[in-house]
């Protein structure tokens, strides 16, 4: 993402690919325009948030005409560097690691996993789907030759800390944590943390103890 894009609240970079996604859609079927309350709609994101998070680039639309598609989409791209591939490395061929690989963002024009890991000698040197699989002895020297700076982790919690310190040393910059453990890592590291067994769980309480509106408020106060 570019410089521009980080003085932003990160609430709002956090629904950039939302609202970009979206347009994506939008322009395939041949819309030229589109209001907040149409995008509110389809991404159930409220319209004064939609018009803030749009606020923050200038001005892309204009009052009583809506948003013109194509130029959202053009400058979403950009915003978001979806012209410039990134090359992601998956760490850990399990389960979940191998339902990552068949999947592989597929969507997504600009990220894409180009290299897998895993300790499981019988995998070693085997293709799913077209991504190459590794020894973790190897690490280090494949991350680096492959100028790799973003990694998703789908390993056991015990060993979590410890493959991500190797991650750090090989220059990786950005880590999608999906174990349990909580990673100890430099300032200058992003991990983002999505642990599926808390979220059900969380998603299973607002269930029980709050109303339809209610989540969506609360939601929107821990957005800000």
């Amino acid at each position: 993402m570019s410089n521009e894009t980080m003085k932003i609240p990160q609430a709002t970079a956090k629904r950039l690919p939302l609202y970009y996604r979206f347009l994506k859609n939008l322009h395939s079927s041949g819309k030229q325009r589109v209001s907040s309350a149409e995008l509110s709609e389809a991404v159930k994101v409220d319209s004064a948030t939609i018009r803030r998070d749009f606020s923050y680039f200038g001005a892309l639309g204009k009052k009583g005409y809506g948003y013109n598609v194509n130029y959202l989409l053009t400058f979403f791209r950009k915003t978001l560097d979806q012209d410039e591939l990134t090359k992601v490395a998956l760490i850990g061929v399990g389960n979940l690691g191998t339902a990552f690989l068949n999947y592989n963002f597929l969507k997504n024009n600009n990220t894409k996993i180009s290299c897998a890991f895993d300790v499981d000698t019988s995998k070693m040197g085997t293709m799913i789907r077209e991504v190459p699989v590794f020894h973790m002895d190897e690490l280090e020297k494949v991350l680096v030759e492959e100028e790799i700076s973003v990694a998703i982790l789908t390993v056991p919690a015990p060993v979590a800390q410890m493959i991500t310190d190797r991650l750090v040393g090989a220059n990786v910059k950005g880590i999608l944590n999906f174990t349990p453990a909580r990673l100890n890592v430099p300032a200058s590291i992003r991990v983002h943390h999505i642990d599926l067994a808390v979220e059900l769980q969380s998603l299973v309480y607002f269930l029980k103890h709050y109303p339809t509106g209610e989540i969506e408020e609360v939601e929107e106060i821990e957005a800000e």
